[in-house]
């Protein structure tokens, strides 16, 4: 790894304050990105790289069936370490000037239809153990919040506030923000929290292990899968799912989008806009189902 490439990740770790997994996405993409270099066309260093050797790449990885928004997020990464030169004078032309990103086809969130989220919060038996509480603690948490998997992780016992009805999550660029609770969902936490402290090794995190250290990233994606399995056929069935659920449910019950994208720790309304579409679908539905000329 290059000096500037070094440079680069540490300026946005620290100044700007990127995530550890966005980090080692960056990283990775630059690491690909300079082994094609060196492999097609003999070039050592990506510094001084023209837009053809980037373009190429870009071929490269549309001939490997790389989804075009997976593309464009390495190209980003190429966008933002090309700036980044610009800025430190390490560069006097940019060449991702003549680089046009592919365009993404626009996909509507996956989300799980409110009947069947009350289907899994009331009907299905969660087991009444350590194991039982905590996933249905981090079934309900996801959803009755709209957190992130990664906001979820770095939760503690102090984040919540009992008392208020509400939690402190830190969002992408270590970004404070502050959820309520409801009355379901605070009750689960106390529940777990009564569990943990009689089973569990001494930990601050708030949902964990027996041995005290904190669920993995992997190991909550499988019990999201696994419950959403019971009350729905989507092919996605991801924790990012039930974020999607949780802003979609929201808007179609009325809630002001911003209020949404608040809610959700996102600083662009366009990002927040997309689940409105699943809004307008709905409306659509029932303005073909209810009005007289609506077939």
């Amino acid at each position: 790894m290059s000096e500037n490439v070094q440079a680069f990740l540490q300026f946005i770790q620290h100044e700007k304050r990127y995530s550890p997994n966005t980090l080692m996405a960056y990283a990775m993409d630059l690491e690909q990105f300079a082994s094609f270099a060196k492999e097609r066309f003999a070039q050592e260093d990506i510094d001084i790289v023209s837009h053809i050797e980037i373009r190429s790449w870009m071929v490269s990885l549309m001939e490997q069936k790389l989804l075009a928004r997976s593309i464009n997020r390495k190209i980003s990464t190429l966008k933002s370490y090309y700036k980044f030169l610009m800025r430190k004078a390490v560069i006097v032309k940019n060449p991702m000037v003549k680089v046009i990103s592919p365009k993404s086809a626009k996909q509507l969130p996956v989300f799980i239809e409110q009947k069947g989220m009350q289907s899994l919060l009331t009907q299905i038996e969660f087991e009444d153990s350590f194991e039982g509480v905590r996933d249905k603690l981090i079934i309900e948490m996801l959803y009755a919040t709209g957190m992130r998997r990664s906001e979820l992780l770095n939760l503690r016992d102090k984040d919540i506030d009992s008392y208020g009805g509400q939690i402190k999550v830190i969002g992408k660029g270590k970004k404070e923000r502050i959820i309520p609770l409801n009355n379901e969902l605070l009750s689960v936490i106390a529940s777990f929290q009564k569990v943990k402290s009689e089973i569990c090794e001494a930990s601050d995190y708030l949902i964990c292990e027996k041995t005290g250290k904190p669920v993995t990233a992997s190991k909550v994606y499988a019990i999201v899968k696994k419950y959403l399995s019971m009350v729905t056929t989507v092919n996605k069935r991801s924790p990012h799912v039930l974020r999607h659920s949780f802003a979609t449910h929201l808007l179609n019950n009325g809630a002001e989008i911003n209020a949404v994208k608040e809610l959700l720790g996102q600083s662009n309304l366009a990002a927040t806009q997309v689940y409105t579409h699943n809004t307008i679908e709905k409306l659509k539905d029932v303005y073909k189902k209810a009005h007289p000329r609506g077939e």
